[in-house]
């Protein structure tokens, strides 16, 4: 007999706390051996180089299902802690995932195994693992529909749109602990430059289906570019911390240049590090290269890494490293947001 959704959607993916867990003697041991440990230490030791640059803001940019594997509480901490200045990501990360879990809804610990067509039948969706409601889903994309209703109808950046997510949550949500609602609070804007590719898609068809012949929401992705190039024009230095790659890495590489393109030049990222297990041979944006950032002016070559290794090992080291040397402690809350106004 076939399990039910009620017994599949049982164990919930927990979140790891970084703040419990002093991983500086584990990160520097692994500085002396070889290989990716070794690059991990130095990714480690650039971030926290990152933090103690006073001038340098840091830029996140999140790929890949991070949060519903369980990092959302380590960016979160990051947001919480002013170890980054403004967030770049697809919108899975931050609707699906972030904005899903701050309504009340959590993850599940399944199988890369499992039946897929029956799982399709008892409305349930799989990431690898990972086992989400799809009913749930629904009311995500349902919340986000209403909530572009709810608003003036207009063209909005992204940034701006999960903004006014973050204070819905701040009256609606179930949960503190949410990177929509801690980034809206303490002024770290959110870019999703591919905002449609998400519930959030679902959401703003339904409304714009509803609302045809009148006005309506939009998300304009001119203006994402625009803010988060203010962004780095308020800055007089940049990082960049990378996990994953495709759009979020490539819109936050390109504020260099669009900087340039508009005549307010500033220099290259000064720092740059990517977790990712992405292949360079092939041509694709998630395995290029800083150095090749490099030869399109967007990254500076002195202090980059990069570290071949899946997210939910290395995130919590690299982080975690940086969280406990405390150097966030003397940075300043920049409010970001304030400079895409």
């Amino acid at each position: 007999m076939n399990p039910s959704q009620s017994e599949l959607l049982r164990d919930t993916v927990e979140h790891i706390d970084i703040k419990t867990h002093d991983v500086r003697p584990l990160v520097r041991a692994m500085g002396h051996m070889a290989f990716q440990a070794r690059n991990l230490h130095r990714a480690a030791s650039l971030y926290d180089a990152m933090l103690s640059d006073e001038p340098c803001g840091v830029i996140l940019c999140l790929a890949g299902s991070l949060f519903s594997a369980g990092l959302k509480q380590v960016v979160v901490d990051m947001v919480r802690h002013r170890m980054v200045d403004a967030i770049v990501s697809t919108g899975a990360l931050i609707v699906d995932q972030d904005f899903f879990e701050g309504l009340g809804f959590r993850h599940y610990l399944g199988s890369p195994y499992a039946d897929d067509n029956a799982l399709r039948e008892l409305h349930i969706d799989r990431i690898y693992d990972t086992f989400i409601n799809e009913d749930e889903l629904r009311v995500c994309d349902a919340t986000v529909a209403k909530l572009a209703s709810e608003l003036e109808p207009r063209p909005y950046s992204s940034r701006e749109f999960i903004g006014e997510m973050g204070r819905y949550l701040s009256r609606h949500g179930k949960t503190r602990d949410s990177v929509v609602l801690a980034a809206w609070e303490a002024g770290v804007p959110i870019f999703c430059p591919a905002f449609s590719d998400c519930s959030a898609g679902f959401g703003l068809v339904h409304h714009q289906w509803e609302r045809r012949g009148r006005p309506h929401l939009s998300i304009d992705s001119a203006r994402d570019f625009l803010e988060l190039t203010r962004c780095r024009l308020a800055l007089k230095d940049s990082g960049l911390f990378m996990v994953g790659g495709g759009v979020p890495k490539n819109f936050a590489q390109d504020v260099v240049v669009a900087a340039d393109f508009i005549g307010q030049p500033v220099p290259m990222h000064k720092y740059a590090l990517q977790l990712t297990v992405a292949d360079e041979r092939d041509g694709a944006l998630s395995g290029s290269t800083l150095r090749e950032a490099s030869s399109w002016g967007k990254v500076a070559t002195t202090h980059e890494q990069m570290v071949y290794g899946e997210a939910t090992v290395t995130m919590p080291l690299v982080v975690g490293y940086a969280f406990h040397q405390r150097s966030w402690e003397k940075r300043p809350a920049r409010r970001l947001v304030e400079a895409c106004l």
